[in-house]
């Protein structure tokens, strides 16, 4: 496991609480502006960022986060541009733990020893590659491992006892439990998470668990850690306060501060 993420969730354990993670599309709505859209995130208490890299066909996104992709890919990011911002990022802020989520083709069109390798260079902590399934991750992983990056996998909510500890030996950083099944959006709320399947995962060994997809309220958060988890991510939420203020920058890090403070005062005990 990264040794940022080890560290956030132990000092996070000894205070009595978990992890609240908001996730962006770098480059939305471009990329100067997502600049101080990670730094309103960083600076109003997320305790790690999960960070998209803009790509054109986002299977495992509903409408809102592929919006925020093409908003970023019009702007003219680039992949090399959102390293970029992140490499930025990482040295001003150099212990928050830095996690990208991208779609398989970003990381075969650059060769994946390549990619990895520029990744960490980049300051990321780990990668989720979100259409590649983790029992067909072999490859992914062992340039991964080779680079020092973290691999996350995604547990759907209707996994089978040997899918979950299969899941646990291999994901590292976090295991991404999703708290309901298809695709993201805060439209479509989460179901109380299943507190034996995410016993199950942490006997098995696994990394902290975070449970991602519906979350868009500080009482969501709240049901998650009830359940057992070490986290929460919200993404769809997050992104649409971006969509719901275009032109109106001082407004949308105004509402991203108060939308991460109200969510990270949930994950307290």
């Amino acid at each position: 496991m990264s040794s940022r993420y080890e560290d956030m969730f132990a000092k996070l354990k000894t205070k009595g609480e978990g992890a609240f993670i908001p996730f962006v599309t770098i480059g939305d709505p471009s990329i100067e502006k997502s600049e101080a859209v990670i730094e309103t995130l960083i600076e109003s208490g997320a305790d790690a960022l999960e960070l998209g890299l803009p790509f054109s066909d986002p299977v495992a996104d509903g409408v809102v986060i592929q919006a925020a992709a093409n908003r970023a890919l019009n702007a003219g990011s680039t992949t090399d541009a959102c390293l970029d911002v992140l490499a930025r990022a990482r040295k001003r802020h150099p212990d928050i733990p830095f996690g990208l989520l991208v779609y398989a083709n970003l990381v075969l069109g650059r060769g994946m020893e390549r990619f990895y390798a520029r990744a960490l260079e980049c300051g990321v902590d780990s990668v989720l590659v979100a259409d590649v399934p983790a029992l067909s991750s072999d490859s992914f992983t062992t340039f991964a491992n080779a680079a020092g990056v973290d691999s996350v996998f995604i547990v759907p909510p209707n996994a089978d006892d040997a899918k979950l500890r299969e899941i646990a030996k291999i994901s590292k950083g976090y295991v991404y439990f999703l708290g309901r099944a298809g695709v993201t959006g805060a439209e479509r709320e989460m179901t109380a998470p299943l507190s034996s399947k995410i016993t199950l995962l942490k006997e098995a060994g696994s990394a902290p668990v975070v449970v991602g997809f519906g979350i868009s309220r500080p009482e969501h958060v709240k049901a998650c850690l009830k359940a057992g988890a070490d986290g929460a991510i919200a993404g769809s939420a997050t992104v649409s306060i971006i969509a719901d203020n275009l032109g109106d920058d001082q407004k949308t890090c105004a509402r991203l501060a108060q939308f991460v403070k109200s969510m990270k005062a949930a994950t307290v005990a």
